[in-house]
């Protein structure tokens, strides 16, 4: 994973903008959602680092995850965010698709 560059994960999150698409998004181990289907509305990455994201779903909800620090594009178009922390263990982790994620 690349360390996260806001302009151009802001440029990936609006690919998603108008799709539907599945959500993989955990926190350590205390939340932990796969294949959760929304029509994202909105897409936003916010701060200096560690970033915030967002994403307004379906005109009324929103998915907000913070403290992410990398990224990647898969070979599917996946966009994969993730936070990892001082010792290289990752804390939070929120992957966009517009198909499945695998069981």
């Amino acid at each position: 994973m690349n360390i996260i560059d806001k302009s151009q994960v802001a440029q990936e999150l609006q690919n998603f903008v108008g799709a539907d698409v599945y959500v993989h998004s955990e926190a350590t181990s205390y939340m932990f959602v796969r294949n959760f289907q929304i029509s994202v509305t909105h897409a936003f990455i916010a701060g200096d680092g560690p970033y915030r994201a967002a994403l307004r779903y379906d005109g009324h909800g929103w998915l907000r995850m913070e403290a992410l620090t990398h990224y990647e594009v898969d070979a599917q178009g996946r966009l994969l965010l993730a936070g990892y922390d001082d010792r290289g263990r990752m804390n939070v982790a929120l992957h966009l698709g517009k198909e499945p994620f695998p069981e």
